[in-house]
């Protein structure tokens, strides 16, 4: 055998040999990433409904807890069993997960009479994908760790069809290994999952996404007011900002029902005005100005002035047409 030949053996032996030797990665939590377990889920609304019936699907035993009994009945019929309380969503659980409206709901869950404090699951971890205060996000974490439980911050973003196609984006906060075992569970729920950093971080990453799409869903409204003010064809105006710089996954999404005049609710402009109000809070007490988010806030209080609240958060553009004094659809 060539010299030559005989080195690039040597050295492809060698590397053969410290592959081998190599130690094997293993996943880390309890559960690995084709596991089933058991959840306790609290809050079957608009998105919660949704997320209960991938869990399900993936496999997963799910034990729903809601005030509205009629949304909790739906997921029975579904393979859901019925939970009387958050304690009692928890007795079995590997894993509870909350979604609900704002940071009250959430602490009430958590510290009330039934509440998860008192009644921690067996699996030691409680997850909250509502979207509240950092601040509170922190203060929850510090308490159940006390009694040995981890807590995961992780808000979603995709909406009501992204819980529906189980395509949600997930921005978790807390700790590596808490976030390991609650993962298996996101995957049924989301694609985009990532782990923000420490507790709150998730709620941090989610404020700035509602940030973003609020003045987004502000910018759109404009150009629509505009082009309809110039005679423009809308559809045409959206095809063609939808090819260039200007494109969004608002545009995308929620353009077609600006355009059309369509005030169906996905996210409701009161739970927008809920998240725009957290921003504006979390970045009061770190000294940030957000003049941009400041704007749009007030746009949507008109909204909700004009008795608007329970319409989708693209209904903004009813706003616009009291201001420009044209009329959708």
């Amino acid at each position: 055998m060539p010299a030559a030949r005989r080195r690039r053996r040597h050295g492809q032996d060698q590397r053969l040999a410290l592959t081998a030797n190599r130690p094997i990665k293993k996943r880390t939590g309890n559960m690995g990433r084709d596991d089933k377990g058991n959840v306790g889920f609290i809050g079957v609304g608009t998105m919660g409904l949704e997320m209960v019936r991938n869990l399900l699907k993936a496999g997963h035993t799910v034990s729903a807890f809601d005030l509205n009994e009629a949304a909790v009945a739906d997921m029975v019929k579904e393979g859901a069993s019925r939970a009387r309380t958050p304690a009692d969503a928890a007795q079995r659980a590997d894993v509870v997960i909350t979604m609900l409206p704002d940071t009250p709901h959430v602490e009430a869950t958590v510290y009330g009479e039934n509440g998860l404090l008192k009644s921690p699951p067996p699996g030691k971890l409680i997850v909250d994908m509502s979207t509240i205060s950092p601040v509170a996000v922190r203060r929850i974490h510090a308490d159940l760790q006390k009694v040995g439980v981890s807590f995961i911050d992780a808000p979603v973003s995709g909406g009501p069809l992204g819980a529906k196609n189980a395509a949600l984006s997930i921005m978790a906060g807390g700790e590596a290994d808490a976030f390991a075992k609650a993962e298996p569970f996101f995957r049924a729920m989301g694609t985009t999952i990532t782990h923000a950093g420490d507790s709150g971080a998730g709620q941090t990453v989610k404020l700035c996404n509602q940030l973003i799409c609020g003045i987004n869903i502000q910018a759109i409204c404009e150009a629509l007011a505009l082009g309809r003010a110039s005679g423009v064809d809308l559809d045409l105006l959206r095809r063609v900002l939808l090819g260039g710089s200007a494109a969004s996954w608002m545009l995308d999404k929620l353009g077609p029902s600006m355009i059309a005049g369509d005030t169906g609710a996905g996210f409701r402009i009161d739970l927008m005005l809920k998240d725009l109000r957290l921003v504006q809070e979390h970045a009061q007490a770190l000294n940030v100005p957000l003049p941009g988010t400041a704007l749009i806030t007030s746009q949507y209080v008109d909204a909700r002035a004009h008795g608007e609240g329970s319409n989708g958060n693209q209904a903004l553009f009813r706003v616009y047409d009291r201001m420009t004094n044209q009329v959708t659809g």
